[in-house]
């Protein structure tokens, strides 16, 4: 599995919504990893790359729980601030769908890695916490994955993974600022739009 897909396909692990809201967060992570991982190792049809299948449980499984407007804003940086809410919207809207067609496409990836979760180091009264986990991959180093989240009053709701010591927000934040710098937000919201549309004909 190479880096980007286990960056990708690790934000499925995040938390469900069949679990308590009270949960703390290192267990809810902790619990839904082992469901999310479960499912995969069953489902042969999401194992032979059914993208109709694994986008269901992505939708179902992740999407409640992540804040893709704060996401997209911290992506974004400071050129946030210079979108209309038109824009910020359109922005939101594309870059949801953007990691949700790329890394379901991940998700088969998953066969026989381990996941373990180190102690948190939180109180009680946080509202922002970081979950660190490890993947162990035969044959392979093991990979760190620590997920951000942050309490809201739907939930805990993550807002950035870090894999291998690399931001998944800013590694976009990146190639957003190129983006606008070049082409402007609109520019940014039509290259999302078409590599979305180039997705989902590779998907079709």
């Amino acid at each position: 599995m190479t880096r980007t897909s286990l960056v990708l396909a690790a934000l499925l692990l995040a938390p469900a919504a069949a679990l308590a809201q009270d949960t703390a967060p290192d267990a809810l992570v902790k619990g839904v990893t082992q469901e999310v991982l479960g499912v995969i190792k069953q489902d042969k049809e999401i194992q032979a790359g059914n993208q109709k299948r694994t986008i269901a449980l992505v939708e179902e499984k992740v999407l409640p729980h992540f804040n893709f407007a704060r996401m997209t804003a911290l992506a974004m940086g400071p050129n946030w601030r210079k979108a209309t809410p038109e824009q910020q919207q359109a922005l939101i809207e594309q870059f949801r769908t953007l990691l949700v067609r790329t890394y379901s496409t991940a998700l088969s990836s998953y066969r026989n890695q381990v996941i373990d979760f180190k102690p948190m180091r939180a109180q009680a009264t946080d509202a922002d916490v970081i979950v660190r986990s490890e993947v162990k991959q035969p044959g392979a180093e093991p990979v760190s994955i620590d997920y951000s989240l942050e309490k809201t009053p739907g939930g805990w709701k993550v807002y950035d993974v870090v894999v291998g010591g690399v931001s998944l927000v800013t590694t976009y934040r990146d190639t957003f600022t190129n983006e606008v710098r070049n082409n402007g937000i609109d520019g940014l919201i039509k290259a999302l739009t078409d590599k979305n549309r180039q997705l989902e004909t590779k998907r079709g």
